[in-house]
């Protein structure tokens, strides 16, 4: 039997009387991409940051290549890589200063973090870049350079919360392709966390959050199917009601 690069099982979480998840479970095997749809506040933040251990989840197991987090979470980590929302590689550094730096935390040697980061340099395109400072670059490049930071200590498993929020349509694309085929590549287990329904295909993995439950799981085929839908759009919107916006069409 395959271990799942992720597996999520009842976990809920609170904060004092507000509910931010209740009862959620998931699964992302090897080399598959799962998108976690859900509107701001549906909870994905929140279960990143428990999968991450930002925060103690106390109910639930999570497991990440087979490791709880809670009790093995040094092995856990190992095999964990992360593009939060929020830029955080330092502008200050060069591009290459930021890898190393990672590879460095993960226990590499000098020479062996700047082989890994120009390999992933490589695999963007950036490695021309690799000596200019986080700030030159474009914001498409620099989620890229976030990317390649989160790969290299060559971790089983991606997670990726909203990481094209604010990028144009073709650093969009490019972002979304580029992770794609990673995932054929290494047979990287992919979480993308997301509200615009443009960014999924019909074999993805859908997994709908709404106010903490999970509404609906499957392959995004068969959630249109379920729904009796005639996109992931509108099965969306059966599921959660008429609120999405039109930047999540």
């Amino acid at each position: 039997m395959t271990t799942h690069a992720l597996s999520i099982t009842g976990v809920s979480h609170s904060f004092g009387a507000r509910k931010a998840l209740v009862d959620v479970n998931l699964d992302v095997a090897p080399g598959q991409f799962c998108a976690l749809l859900g509107l701001n506040g549906a909870g994905k933040t929140t279960l990143f940051s428990l999968i991450t251990r930002l925060y103690d989840n106390v109910s639930g197991t999570i497991e990440v290549l087979g490791h709880d987090v809670r009790r093995q979470p040094v092995k856990a980590l190992q095999h964990l890589g992360v593009v939060f929302q929020n830029r955080t590689v330092d502008s200050d550094l060069s591009v290459l200063q930021n890898l190393t730096y990672h590879a460095a935390l993960h226990g590499m040697s000098g020479a062996q973090g700047r082989e890994r980061s120009m390999s992933e340099l490589e695999r963007i395109g950036l490695a021309s870049r690799a000596h200019d400072k986080i700030r030159s670059l474009s914001g498409g490049q620099a989620r890229r350079v976030e990317i390649a930071r989160a790969l290299v200590h060559r971790p089983a498993l991606l997670l990726l919360d909203e990481p094209t929020i604010g990028l144009d349509v073709g650093s969009r694309q490019d972002i979304q392709d580029h992770v794609r085929s990673l995932m054929q590549e290494d047979g990287l287990g992919v979480l993308w966390a997301t509200h615009l329904m443009d960014e999924v295909q019909d074999a993805d993995q859908a997994v709908v959050l709404h106010h903490g439950k999970v509404l609906a799981s499957g392959t995004v085929r068969t959630v249109i199917e379920r729904q009796g839908a005639s996109s992931i759009k509108d099965a969306f919107t059966g599921l959660t009601g008429p609120t999405v916006t039109e930047d999540a069409a």
